[in-house]
């Protein structure tokens, strides 16, 4: 089994469309002194859904549940690669050929380094895969 503390608990929160969602999703966790460090929105006609990557994630989700918002905890790798052309291929090259399936997949960079969050569809092989190739990953300690 992989080390525990490389996987890294993501909120799912759903979200109306309706302005001011989004924003009132950040005022609450704000306020809580929960930053968000990573997060993605994604949507369709009826709501959307924001993944975001807090250094709290159980009592983030307490809160905003809360505040009537309907979250889900979810189990997310956070990459940390080189921000250079053909750094992301050459990580997704090596899942591909353990045939590891990403669900989906957010990044930001900063600087020299991109930071990359994936959720696989095979959890314990591709971590296995990762750390087989030397490939760098945040650990719970390092979100802030």
């Amino acid at each position: 089994m992989a080390n525990d503390n490389m996987i890294v608990k993501q909120l799912s929160v759903f979200l109306e469309n309706k302005t001011g969602r989004l924003n009132h999703v950040a005022e609450i966790l704000g306020k809580e002194g929960i930053n968000m460090t990573a997060f993605s929105v994604a949507d369709n006609s009826d709501f959307g859904i924001l993944r975001v990557i807090v250094h709290e994630p159980e009592r983030a989700a307490k809160i905003l549940r809360d505040h009537l918002f309907a979250v889900s905890l979810t189990d997310v790798i956070c990459l940390k690669i080189s921000n250079t052309a053909g750094s992301l291929s050459s990580v997704l090259s090596i899942l591909e050929k353990e045939d590891i399936y990403i669900e989906y997949m957010y990044a930001f960079s900063e600087g020299d380094d991109a930071n990359v969050v994936i959720r696989p569809d095979k959890f314990e092989e591709c971590l296995d895969a990762l750390k087989r190739n030397n490939i760098v990953m945040w650990n719970r300690e390092q979100i802030v």
